[in-house]
């Protein structure tokens, strides 16, 4: 072999070599349902070790979920919840923008500088289904198959499956199932084999399915989706609609918010996402009762310029000091006849 043939294939070996390396994930799920669900575990210096779930939330869990491709976050998990790792904690208080690309990217304690063991390590569920081409909560449909996102065929799709779907991304109830290219044909192989939800699942992929239909599916038959992007926060037994308990709807159940280190920035989030004016006041109260559901989220901590209180970071604990959250909201004022007035004078 000549030596300028050698070379050239040295040089071939060494770009493969680097593709592999560029390609390669340097965080993944361990202990879940699939590579979409499970403790969180990051590559650093040649070792896979542990993230803490202390101070961990939706926010981080979304750029997990993205750098897998693996749709949207649907739960954020502390306390060990798929059993504690092993070896080295290396992230701890971890506090993502959302933005980042990868989960290295985001501000923590450091490398190894560790606030907590294994009992705390971090979890997260990621969605396995997502809507293109739409808003939000519609669009078409797709769902991660063998690691890559394919369309639904229409005769495979029915509206038991649609509510699993649009809770699943908490988008409330499904308003439509459309078909005929309705949001765009695209390019994703096709997903043929029938779903068959009983209505009640968590996610998709807990739904049983069977051979595929015996039917001409085409892109031209692929599944489009309408949920009703519904409000995911409520105030309860309060004087009206903007003052009362907080409760947030997650993955189709309603829960209350405890109130530990509850404050008026989180309560001016949950104001501005009711539309309820200014926040007069963040309370707790202690023994109250439980409210309609568990405890969905824990030791709130917004800056107040979040859009929905899901966005704001919080501390995963499984002890919540019997508080629960409460909010009152100055409400919106009736200003438009005054300045309609001022303006006619």
């Amino acid at each position: 072999m000549e030596l300028k043939e050698l070379m050239g294939r040295c040089l071939m070996l060494m770009f493969l070599l680097k593709l592999i390396t560029a390609d390669s994930k340097n965080v993944r799920l361990v202990g879940g349902h699939s590579r979409c669900a499970g403790r969180v575990e990051v590559l650093h210096r040649g070792q896979w070790g542990t993230v803490c779930g202390l101070f961990w939330d939706m926010t981080d869990a979304a750029v997990v979920c993205r750098e897998l491709d693996c749709g949207e976050p649907v739960d954020a998990l502390g306390d060990a919840r798929f059993g504690p790792g092993s070896g080295q904690v290396w992230m701890s208080l971890v506090m993502c923008t959302g933005s980042e690309s990868t989960l290295k990217n985001c501000g923590s304690a450091g490398w190894g500088k560790r606030t907590c063991n294994h009992s705390k390590d971090a979890g997260v569920i990621c969605s396995e289904v997502r809507l293109v081409g739409g808003s939000r909560c519609s669009g078409r449909l797709e769902i991660l198959d063998n690691q890559m996102w394919v369309s639904v065929c229409a005769a495979a799709f029915d509206q038991q499956d649609a509510e699993v779907v649009c809770r699943e991304l908490d988008c409330g109830a499904p308003v439509q199932v459309l078909g005929e290219d309705a949001f765009g044909k695209g390019d994703a192989q096709m997903w043929t084999q029938e779903i068959q939800c009983r209505g009640d699942e968590s996610q998709i992929h807990f739904c049983p399915t069977s051979p595929p239909v015996k039917s001409n599916c085409s892109h031209e038959h692929s599944i489009g989706l309408l949920c009703t992007d519904i409000i995911n926060i409520r105030l309860q037994n309060g004087t009206s609609r903007c003052a009362g308990r907080v409760e947030v709807l997650h993955r189709g159940q309603w829960g209350t918010v405890c109130g530990d280190g509850w404050d008026l920035a989180d309560a001016a989030v949950v104001c501005r996402e009711l539309d309820c004016g200014e926040p007069v006041d963040a309370l707790y109260v202690d023994n109250l009762e439980p409210g309609s559901g568990p405890v969905s989220l824990k030791n709130a901590m917004c800056t107040g310029s979040e859009s929905t209180l899901k966005k704001c970071g919080f501390i995963q604990s499984s002890v919540c000091l019997n508080k629960s959250a409460q909010v009152i909201c100055s409400g919106k004022l009736k200003i438009l006849s005054y300045t309609k007035q001022f303006h006619q004078t």
